[in-house]
């Protein structure tokens, strides 16, 4: 290591509903890095307000020219950025482009695959050309709404379905409908979140989620995670507000298990996907007394407090999370 300490800023907030959710994954994160081998510091971005947590309580405010920022007078300048932001734009693929132009490395995947991960239906749809089984979503946009009728909805989807922000990384503005006379409503609480909204086909059937990461030695699948909630679906209440029951590992058959980690590392290849990532799954009957493997969504920059997945299905796997995210950073360099 050559007693080279890196200095690394892990990069919160952002410009979506989830901002506070963020800075409490960052709290977490500088919780779990190594500060004898690194010197870590929280940056906060809202807009085009970028600082730097200091020691002393204060903040500096980023140069974005270089993302470097002036701390006692002296220039502190980064070697790597962990992006721990839920929605745009750290999960999106533009903060990523800007890092690339700087010649930053980061934790996620690169530009492409953060803008098709966070789009639900363009991901679902080039993931169902590689054979992996998604539900059945119909896209409609701003402006648009009259070139979908409810027949369409009721023919390609059903009810109950789901309507969600198409390409919007929190849990706000998701609503689950049972009839026609609801879908309306549910259409203008989803656009208050995005411009392009999903409407998505119920599955009925058991809740996973699962994390993985790969370095140039290693390819980890976690153990999965169990979502179990009293709640419609599980919401921004449930996942944020205790409304939920979380089981690591997840009460499915071994076999199962197996299939659901090979599902999740095929689709972190395909993706060609970097760092820790988490895939939620639907587990639905198949009609010959098995599960079928249905993928919800790819998550690119997951919540990482103390209390979420893949903290808890690190400490599962009989993990160290310091060690993880040592190897994630080092891994690039």
């Amino acid at each position: 290591m050559n007693n080279y300490q890196r200095t690394i800023a892990i990069v919160c907030g952002g410009d979506s509903s989830e901002h506070d959710v963020s800075l409490r994954s960052a709290q977490g994160l500088y919780s779990f890095f190594d500060k004898e081998r690194y010197k870590v510091y929280i940056v906060d971005i809202k807009g085009l307000d970028w600082r730097a947590n200091l020691d002393d309580g204060t903040t500096a405010k980023i140069d974005r020219n270089d993302f470097t920022f002036i701390d006692k007078g002296k220039k502190v300048i980064f070697d790597y950025a962990y992006i721990t932001i839920h929605g745009t734009p750290g999960e999106n693929g533009i903060l990523q482009g800007y890092f690339d132009l700087i010649d930053l490395p980061y934790s996620t995947s690169g530009v492409l695959v953060e803008a098709l991960t966070f789009d639900k239906f363009v991901l679902n749809q080039y993931m169902r050309s590689y054979g992996v089984s998604v539900a059945e979503s119909i896209l409609i946009r701003r402006g648009y709404e009259n070139l979908v009728s409810d027949e369409e909805i009721l023919e390609k989807v059903g009810m109950p379905c789901f309507v969600k922000p198409a390409n919007d990384g929190s849990s706000f503005g998701v609503s689950k409908v049972k009839n026609i006379d609801q879908l309306a409503p549910a259409l203008r609480k989803a656009m208050m979140e995005s411009d392009e909204v999903m409407v998505e086909q119920y599955l009925d059937g058991i809740e996973i989620s699962i994390g993985c990461y790969k370095t140039k030695e290693k390819s980890v699948v976690f153990p999965a995670t169990e979502v179990v909630t009293n709640n419609e679906f599980f919401d921004y209440d449930a996942k944020y507000n205790g409304q939920v029951q979380e089981i690591t590992p997840a009460r499915i058959p071994d076999d199962v298990a197996k299939r659901v980690a090979e599902v999740t590392s095929t689709i972190y290849d395909i993706l060609h996907c970097n760092g820790i990532i988490r895939i939620d799954y639907i587990l639905t009957p198949n009609g010959e007394g098995g599960l079928k493997i249905n993928m919800l969504e790819v998550n690119t920059t997951p919540g990482m407090t103390a209390t979420s997945f893949i903290p808890q299905q690190v400490r599962a796997a009989g993990l160290n999370i310091t060690d993880v995210l040592t190897e994630i950073v080092e891994n690039q360099f």
